[in-house]
């Protein structure tokens, strides 16, 4: 209604946990979205599915990847203290992994365990991983907020997933999915399962760029944690190219050459 907007040319965009309602937005209104754009992009349920994925698969695959150097299926409490990876999901307090004391944290890690020897990856930290996963998305309305509080997670839990529902989007409107390959808290194959239902739905205009060595804020991070920064201009300069283009405006610069697209029937791959 704003006489500065012009109402055949509105776009929305979504980022993380936004990615849920961006689409649901241009599908309950499919004459005025002319544009949909998803960034660090939820796919599957993201209590069930994402958040287990982070909060227990990303961890146990760093301390048998990086930690577990031997592949003996143990690692020592000194070698858990000194990974930040590990340490965020374990009951430890905020105050003492502020203080950095490593020797402190890992003393606190030997109470946790009720041992000063190697711990099972399979055996002991798992289950703490698990344990931790399952306080985060308590339903429990008695519980303190922890991530987010329980009456969230309840809904997000009992929300159709992206995946069912991203098909719905009005063939009318466009669709880019902007993606950091090493983000770790909505990891890159969530991105590449809605680009391939939307190709298997046929939608006629959809895009994927996905970024190397880029987080969830899409700034430079590890593929174990991600880091939060300014957003690089080529990235900036990729969505803007993709936005001016398909909004009909003139004088737009050309897209990065940093990124990997996965383009759709009318993209084209960088």
């Amino acid at each position: 209604m704003q006489p500065e907007v012009d109402p055949k040319r509105i776009s929305i965009r979504g980022h993380s946990e936004g990615t849920l309602y961006a689409p649901r937005v241009a599908i309950d209104n499919s004459t005025k979205v002319k544009n949909v754009i998803l960034l660090s992009t939820l796919a599957q349920n993201p209590t069930s599915i994402v958040e287990y994925a982070t909060d227990v698969s990303l961890p146990l695959e760093y301390a048998m990847q990086v930690s577990d150097k031997n592949h003996t299926g143990l690692i020592s409490i000194q070698q858990i203290a000194n990974a930040p990876v590990l340490l965020k999901f374990l009951p430890l307090s905020q105050s003492l992994l502020r203080a950095n004391d490593t020797k402190a944290i890992t003393t606190a890690i030997a109470k946790v365990f009720g041992t000063s020897r190697n711990i099972s990856i399979d055996k002991q930290l798992k289950p703490m991983f698990v344990k931790n996963y399952e306080n985060i998305t308590s339903f429990n309305p008695s519980n303190a907020c922890v991530s987010l509080c329980p009456i969230l997670w309840r809904s997000l839990f009992n929300m159709i997933p992206n995946l069912s529902i991203i098909g719905n989007v009005p063939k009318s409107t466009s669709i880019l999915i902007l993606q950091g390959e090493n983000d770790s808290l909505t990891p890159v194959q969530e991105s590449f399962l809605l680009q391939q239902r939307l190709t298997d739905v046929n939608h006629p205009d959809h895009t994927l760029i996905t970024y190397p060595n880029l987080g969830h804020g899409f700034y430079p991070s590890s593929q174990w944690s991600s880091s939060f920064g300014p957003i690089p201009p080529y990235v900036l300069a990729d969505l803007y190219s993709w936005l001016a283009a398909h909004s009909g405006l003139t004088n737009h610069t050309t897209a990065a050459s940093h990124a990997t697209s996965t383009p759709s029937s009318n993209s084209t791959a960088k």
